[in-house]
């Protein structure tokens, strides 16, 4: 499996750089590539929808993403320690 840096442990400086490694992989808006970072036994609640693996996800945020013509994931680090 691959790794993505940065990783653990962070400093803030990098800890704030893998939150904007995620939002912007979210606002790439590519189904694929977003599935990719998490495991392929994934399991999502979204409302009332169960999505699992990786084949649904990419279906599930392909439907999600042709209806959201204008969605934007803001992610925000809201805690950080250096311990």
């Amino acid at each position: 499996m691959a790794t993505r840096p940065p990783l653990p442990p962070f400093t803030l400086e990098t800890a704030i750089q893998k939150v904007r490694l995620a939002e912007d992989g979210w606002n790439s808006r590519d189904p694929e590539k977003v599935a990719l970072a998490y495991t392929i036994d994934l399991r999502w609640r979204n409302r009332a929808e169960f999505v699992n693996g990786r084949a649904e996800i990419v279906a599930f945020l392909t439907r999600k993403w042709t209806k959201e013509l204008d969605y934007r994931l803001i992610k925000e680090l809201w805690a950080f320690h250096d311990h």
